[in-house]
């Protein structure tokens, strides 16, 4: 494919989008929570939550670390696979960029290794994490149009929930 995959975003809900995987902003215990995470555990069902049950009594004990990704079942989501990552709560005393710029790299090197070609993003830390939209869009962008596996895929969608932040991603694509 020449010049790359399409770079879109849609004014939605996450849960709702038909791709190959949905990257959730998940908190580090993997066991669903507010925001983006509680909505994908509602509306994926128990096979999620089952999934990440068996992660956290393995390799994943003390939690997801900040920046990492890994992949489960989408169980009752439109979607092939969730992909979780954690995001970095905003910090204005310490930049904390590497790590966000790692959850969106981090869930396309999963997304390349399941074999997805259409993956949706939310914009993670934004909520309860407080991360500055522009900053956060901005960060998401470079870091998808940066990372080494963006050949193996066909769209990637940022989906964002309210008007500020598909304002913000607008711009940050355009830019």
């Amino acid at each position: 494919m020449t010049g790359g995959p399409a770079l879109t975003r849609v004014l939605g809900d996450l849960t709702e989008q038909r791709v190959d995987a949905i990257v959730n902003a998940a908190n580090s215990s993997l066991l669903g929570g507010g925001g983006v995470d509680g909505a994908v555990h509602r509306r994926g069902g128990p096979e999620i939550l089952a999934e990440c049950r068996r992660l956290r009594a393995g390799r994943y004990g003390r939690g997801l670390p900040t920046g990492q990704a890994v992949a489960t079942t989408a169980g009752r989501l439109p979607a092939r696979w969730v992909i979780h990552t954690v995001g970095p709560v905003h910090s204005g005393t310490e930049d904390r960029s590497e790590q966000l710029a790692s959850c969106y790299r981090e869930s396309l090197r999963i997304a390349a290794e399941l074999g997805a070609a259409t993956i949706a993003f939310p914009a993670v830390s934004t909520g309860v994490y407080r991360w500055p939209l522009a900053d956060a869009a901005r960060i998401a962008v470079d870091a998808v149009t940066g990372s080494a596996a963006l050949g193996d895929f066909a769209e990637l969608r940022f989906v964002l929930f309210d008007e500020p932040a598909y304002r913000a991603f607008g711009a940050a694509l355009d830019g």
